[in-house]
């Protein structure tokens, strides 16, 4: 029988841990998108020191899309903007914690689906948003409620909100940039007279093989690296809202309640589903939905929630 002091987590080991693996993955993306980038300007015939020129408009749509995301977000998932005076209860809940936390007071929104759920949005405390189903409202009980808020507040001062926008336009600016060098390359872009004339043109021709194949593969990186730094800020959020609201176990059986729960979240859709506390496509089990979850299983987020009781 397993030790139960083996089982407990201490919760800034979790934290820290996460924060640790979370920069490591962004810096594999960024150097990621520098490949592809490289990699499309040969596939263009670009001499190397103008191919990394060619990322420039694709950073102007990735910086207009970084301050527009999270309105995006609220519009798809019907989300409504309440006041102190709609919901009290979920106002006084939200307020305390935040003071508990530092954070100044995000503003709420309230989706109108029986489905328990909530996450948050925004590019930083400053303008942060929370948004909470009215199932999660009607079925958990208030430390439960406190415990779901605590870990949306915790992506809120965790600044995971930044980091998944970040991602999330950076996954976009990848496949847009894959979609735009492709479509090129059958164009006939690339393959100019002085690529023809070249000496040493079966290296020409691996080293444009491998650029092509780095063009392709980009986008399908780019979206493994954006579910496991999503897995990794989910569990980081679960620590610290567990520290923040200083009851593990109810945060615990609140996201048992959330994944039990039979009735499905309508507005809930692929481009929103990594934001909720818990995915809310019902999906198969299976190796490839596991390797592509935006969220990591239930059980084992109860479990080390309960280990740090």
């Amino acid at each position: 029988m397993a030790d139960p002091q083996a089982e407990r987590v201490l919760i800034w080991d979790r934290v820290d841990a996460n924060r640790r693996n979370t920069v490591l993955l962004l810096l594999v993306f960024v150097a990621l998108l520098a490949t592809a980038s490289i990699a499309m300007g040969i596939l263009l015939g670009l001499p190397f020191p103008f191919a990394p020129v060619l990322i420039i408009p694709f950073l102007i749509i990735a910086l207009v899309s970084y301050y527009s995301s999270s309105r995006v977000a609220l519009a798809i998932s019907q989300a409504r903007e309440v006041s102190k005076d709609d919901e009290p209860e979920l106002f006084r809940t939200v307020e305390n914690l935040c003071i508990g936390a530092g954070l100044p007071m995000p503003k709420v929104y309230v989706i109108e689906d029986g489905s328990p759920n909530a996450f948050a949005t925004g590019r930083d405390p400053e303008h942060a948003a929370i948004a909470v189903t009215r199932g999660l409202l009607k079925k958990l009980d208030k430390l439960e409620l406190e415990g779901v808020i605590a870990h949306e507040l915790s992506h809120v001062g965790n600044y995971d909100i930044r980091v998944m926008t970040i991602v999330v336009v950076l996954v976009g600016l990848s496949a847009l940039m894959a979609d735009f060098a492709l479509r090129l390359t059958f164009y006939g872009a690339g393959r100019r007279s002085s690529n023809r004339g070249r000496s040493g043109g079966s290296a020409v021709a691996i080293i444009y093989a491998i650029a092509l194949i780095a063009v392709i593969l980009t986008p399908i990186a780019a979206q493994l690296i954006r579910f496991a730094v999503s897995r990794q800020r989910e569990f980081l959020a679960d620590a610290s809202g567990a520290l923040l609201c200083r009851n593990p176990d109810a945060l615990a059986r609140a996201l048992e309640k959330i994944s039990a729960d039979p009735d499905p979240l309508e507005v809930a859709n692929k481009a929103t589903a990594h934001l909720y506390i818990n995915n809310p496509l019902r999906e198969h089990k299976s190796f490839l939905n596991s390797m592509f979850a935006t969220h990591p299983p239930i059980e084992e987020r109860v479990r080390l929630l309960r280990a740090m009781a």
